[in-house]
């Protein structure tokens, strides 16, 4: 892997987009930075994190092959990474919040923002965007029901080894979009935040309601299932956790 380290930028993945566009980037180069100015989460949402203290990187995956209708298990692939990762570090409760977020103990602790490149109705290549709280420990009040690894664990981290080992697990996980998508979907699934528990629900109008997440769709949606036994599909920011 080849990691260029920064001390400060904008966006780690605009930065990443940039060198593709203008040259040959090897697979699984990794773009990492003390301080993200601009940091981007899912539907342009912003990512603030304290400099020095987390992990705030992009990965380029290269050479992917993947059908436009299935780029679920490329969610699955990269969110499975980061699980493996965190849970081996004994946290409490560890779960992918759905689509790309990891919790523990019901506080969020890393996002990830996935952009793919499209050629005709195949996904040739991705940039995959991780923030990680690692070391901070104070949050903008803003910022609601966020934790850290060193809240959890009462002790720093070292990033540099957080990071291998996040992209080394990247790694191992992305040969399954080539091999087992069944495995992925049912480890993604096994380990989804709330799945099967009924929980209330707010939607982009305000209005709450209460169901249960099933499943994942075969185009990515969230399958919630209501008392009368219906089920319903949501995208991303259709809904939230009230």
């Amino acid at each position: 892997m080849k990691i260029i380290k920064l001390d400060a930028i904008d966006s780690t993945n605009s930065f990443l987009k940039e060198m593709v566009k203008n040259s040959t980037v090897e697979n699984y180069t990794v773009i990492v930075t003390k301080k993200q100015t601009n940091g981007r989460g899912q539907m342009h949402t912003k990512w603030l994190s304290e400099p020095n203290k987390n992990l705030t990187f992009s990965i380029l995956l290269n050479n992917l092959k993947v059908k436009l209708y299935q780029q679920k298990y490329l969610n699955f692939a990269v969110s499975l990474a980061i699980y493996k990762v965190l849970k081996r570090l004994d946290l409490k409760n560890i779960a992918i919040k759905w689509a790309n977020d990891i919790m523990s103990d019901n506080k969020k602790i890393c996002g990830i923002l996935i952009e793919n490149s499209l050629k005709k109705d195949i996904v040739t290549s991705s940039i995959v965007g991780i923030g990680l709280n690692v070391n901070q420990t104070n949050f903008p009040e803003s910022i609601k029901n966020v934790t850290s690894l060193k809240l959890l664990k009462n002790k720093d981290f070292n990033l540099d080894d957080l990071l291998e080992k996040i992209v080394s697990e990247v790694k191992n996980w992305i040969q399954y979009l080539d091999t087992d998508k069944k495995y992925l979907e049912d480890c993604y699934l096994k380990n989804l935040y709330k799945k099967d528990k009924v929980a209330t629900f707010r939607d982009v109008n305000d209005n709450l309601f209460t169901g249960m997440i099933i499943g994942i769709s075969k185009n990515g949606k969230l399958q919630i299932k209501f008392e009368n036994d219906t089920i319903q599909e949501f995208g991303i920011k259709e809904i939230a956790f009230a």
